[in-house]
């Protein structure tokens, strides 16, 4: 079986070449032996689904990008969708006076090769080119309304394309004793959506306290010294609201354990988000940031949607399935190791005023009675 270097090598010069068919023949018995978690299984389909649309093939490639619409890689997705749009968008026909007219002459298929280089020589033979010296005109500028047009046009689209919701919220781990929560809900256009000016309304009366922040196209609600409790609470109720408004059914679950190792304490969080109810709401991006105070152990199948760094977990969810992680990671307990160094601090001090005792002083000592 060939590598994947050599398949790509091989589909990409065929590519180059033209030969659509080939690149279909050739891939399309192998395609399955390269998964979509691996970014060689999504740039094979890639390349079959542009060689299926050059051959007209519109049906096998749909269902490719159904595949590649399934994949955790949120840019996959992306990716997918817009080979989707073009492969549904309408075909523009071409005018017929766009293409220039070959006229055939039926006579050169009778002549002899003698007789056709007879008539190259001929300068009043007939072109078969149709031409005309009839002038068309100077190119005139565009007219002043053309402008205003355009203008109108796209101050009308801008609204309608204004659908892009990016929602992200960031857990603080970094103080175990006192979390924070920070929400965020960002219009990637120009106006808010009314479901975003209900749902900012309903943070404001349910949560106070919060320190809340609101901008023209942002709104954000910050959340501090939480103990785990009332984290998991306001994540909750968050979830619930929102849940609500967009008349979808969401569930989130979160379970955490400690466990005690004398100066440190293992942390283990385990989280489903349940957003299979959001299947049909497009352009909606929701990230869940998680800060953590150590060296995290990440234990997830899904894998690809996380990006982790030195104390960070970017976890990209997707509307429509089930998202799941789980993690764990270690911190001091600051109980015992406080403890331990009071203990420590009073058997230093009792041993030094024992041993000077011991030793005594070289003051002059009062006569006995």
């Amino acid at each position: 079986m060939k590598t994947y270097e050599q398949v790509l090598e091989t589909v990409e010069l065929a590519l180059i070449k033209g030969e659509y068919q080939f690149c279909i023949e050739f891939l399309s018995p192998i395609i399955k032996s390269y998964p979509l978690l691996n970014k060689e299984g999504v740039h094979l389909r890639t390349i079959l689904i542009t060689a299926l649309c050059a051959v007209n093939k519109k049906e096998e490639a749909k269902k490719l990008c159904q595949e590649l619409l399934k994949s955790y890689d949120y840019k996959t997705r992306e990716n997918a969708k817009y080979f989707l749009e073009i492969i549904d968008s309408p075909e523009i026909k071409k005018p017929e006076n766009w293409n220039i007219k070959i006229e055939s002459n039926t006579s050169l298929n009778k002549k002899s090769l003698n007789s056709l280089k007879q008539r190259k020589g001929n300068k009043d033979e007939k072109k078969f080119i149709n031409i005309t010296n009839t002038p068309t005109g100077e190119t005139k500028p565009f007219q002043k309304g053309f402008a205003v047009i355009i203008f109108l046009i796209l101050l009308i689209l801008i609204p309608l394309l204004s659908g892009c919701v990016k929602i992200e919220n960031t857990l603080d781990l970094s103080q175990i004793d006192s979390i924070n929560n920070y929400l965020e809900v960002e219009s990637k256009y120009i106006n808010k959506f009314p479901w975003q000016i209900k749902f900012e309304e309903e943070m404001k009366d349910i949560f106070p306290d919060a320190e809340i922040l609101l901008e023209r196209t942002n709104f954000s609600m910050k959340n501090k010294n939480l103990n785990i409790g009332k984290a998991k609470e306001i994540l909750r109720r968050i979830q619930q609201i929102a849940g609500e408004i967009a008349d979808e059914s969401t569930d989130l679950n979160i379970k955490t354990t400690e466990k005690n190792y004398v100066f440190l304490k293992k942390y283990n969080y385990k989280i489903d988000f349940d957003l299979q109810s959001l299947s049909n709401i497009k352009d909606l991006e929701i990230n869940f940031k998680i800060i953590h105070p150590s060296k995290v152990s990440i234990v997830s199948e899904s894998k690809s949607q996380l990006e982790t760094s030195r104390k960070e977990i970017v976890w990209h969810l997707i509307p429509g399935q089930i998202n799941n992680i789980e993690f764990s990671f270690l911190s001091w307990d600051k109980l015992s190791v406080g403890i331990t160094l009071i203990v420590l601090l009073i058997a230093i001090a009792y041993s030094l005023r024992f041993y000077r005792f011991k030793l005594g002083t070289d003051l002059p000592q009062l006569p006995a009675d």
